[in-house]
């Protein structure tokens, strides 16, 4: 569902009002506000890519939060948008601890996942204003990295944050494998083909 001349004020107290409310997602631009119920399908997708990355990250030994999807929103920009997912990890000890993020201090978010499986607008220039430094977009067949250039993403097919490892194309891959086998058989060939494929 889309509202438009939604200002500011009132898609802040649209949020208050709303509270937590699952299954439901947003996205605010221009003074248009986008409601998005995802279906299983969407669901599932976005919690294995999510495992998947956390499994990536906890065999690379690094430090991650994942906020799933808390609402990333700035007055300076007006702008909002709910990630299917998303996470800190070159800034994880600056948000360590935190209850609240508030993008006028805290610093974006350093991956955020899109499940796009259903016509919906591009938030890319959402993510782009927020200054989120990569997006994934997962469009039920493939996985598309956008890399921040500048002021807008670049296509990239790799990934900033794990720049040599062929992520566009194993995530799909592994997604495809838990389908089959399983999510815990795929996560663990997939920490596996992490240990034996990441540099050093």
């Amino acid at each position: 569902m889309l509202f438009e001349a939604v200002d500011w004020p009132s898609f802040e107290a649209f949020l208050d009002q709303m509270g937590e409310r699952p299954g439901v997602r947003l996205a605010y631009d221009d003074e248009v506000l986008e409601l998005m119920t995802p279906l299983l399908e969407h669901e599932d997708d976005k919690q294995i890519i999510g495992d998947l990355v956390e499994a990536l990250l906890e065999t690379l030994d690094i430090e991650f939060r994942n906020i799933g999807s808390t609402t990333l929103r700035s007055p300076a920009v007006a702008k909002g948008v709910e990630p299917d997912q998303c996470f800190y990890i070159a800034h994880e000890s600056a948000i360590r601890g935190k209850r609240r993020i508030d993008l006028a201090m805290d610093p974006p978010p350093d991956l955020a996942l899109e499940i796009d499986i259903t016509s919906r607008r591009d938030h890319r220039p959402i993510y782009a204003a927020l200054r989120v430094p990569e997006l994934w977009r997962f469009d039920g067949t493939r996985l598309h990295i956008h890399c921040l250039r500048g002021d807008t993403y670049v296509e990239t097919g790799h990934s900033d944050q794990f720049p040599r490892l062929p992520l566009a194309d194993a995530i799909p891959r592994f997604l495809e494998q838990s389908r089959v086998d399983g999510r815990n058989a795929a996560v663990r060939a997939f920490r596996d083909w992490a240990r034996k494929i990441a540099p050093g």
